[in-house]
């Protein structure tokens, strides 16, 4: 006896992509200036020197508004990319593109707090390791000692003081053992290729902590 043949099931489909949301549109006046100076204001946004806002107005006055101008200036140096990139230890520019003057290390911090809040509100992942590795090198490129930066950082968020301290004593831990591997070096009367063996480090890596040594001493 033959059996019914069950109906076929129509073929599903394919489910569309999630469509990512529209990018946020950029202020007119920014988009007009990254025209003007690229290399400050385009895609990859540059720390900006103290008193950009003087050069600005120099330099296209007629053709810009004060007040326009202060309110896209305020939009872009809040936004995450520009925070980003202050984070980074860029120098800040002028106009003609030229580095003129580093990031104050505190301002840098905060920066890299704020944006490090910003993520974390986005993310269930603990970012705090990330945030703790970005002090560690800003902490090590300020130029200044353990005790100078705390005080130059300190705030009221007592989580963020304690990540700084932790970041402190991962930074001052290394900046001892490479300044005692740079005098265990000169002491040594050796090359580093037969120095780095002897401590069973690979020669670039002992390389590149000497240098570190070096340039702090």
């Amino acid at each position: 006896m033959n059996q019914p043949t069950r109906p076929s099931r129509p073929a599903r489909r394919p489910r569309p992509a999630a469509k990512a949301a529209p990018a946020a549109p950029r202020h007119p006046l920014l988009v007009q200036l990254g025209e003007w100076h690229p290399e400050l204001f385009g895609d990859e946004p540059r720390p900006l020197k103290r008193g950009i806002y003087e050069d600005l107005m120099a330099a296209h006055g007629e053709a810009l508004s004060a007040e326009e101008l202060k309110a896209a200036l305020a939009l872009h140096t809040r936004s995450t990319r520009y925070l980003n990139v202050l984070a980074s230890g860029q120098p800040r520019r002028g106009l003609d593109g030229q580095a003129v003057e580093p990031v104050a290390p505190d301002q840098r911090f905060h920066a890299i707090v704020e944006v490090h809040r910003r993520r974390q509100q986005r993310s269930p992942e603990d970012m705090k390791p990330q945030l703790q590795q970005r002090i560690v090198r800003a902490f090590e490129g300020s130029g200044l000692g353990r005790e100078a930066y705390a005080a130059l950082v300190r705030g009221r968020d007592e989580a963020i003081n304690a990540i700084t301290e932790a970041a402190l004593d991962e930074a001052s831990t290394r900046i001892a053992r490479e300044a005692a591997l740079l005098r265990a070096f000169e002491a040594s009367g050796q090359d580093l290729e037969a120095f780095a063996s002897g401590y069973g480090m690979p020669t670039d890596e002992a390389r590149r902590m000497l240098e570190r040594a070096r340039q702090r001493r």
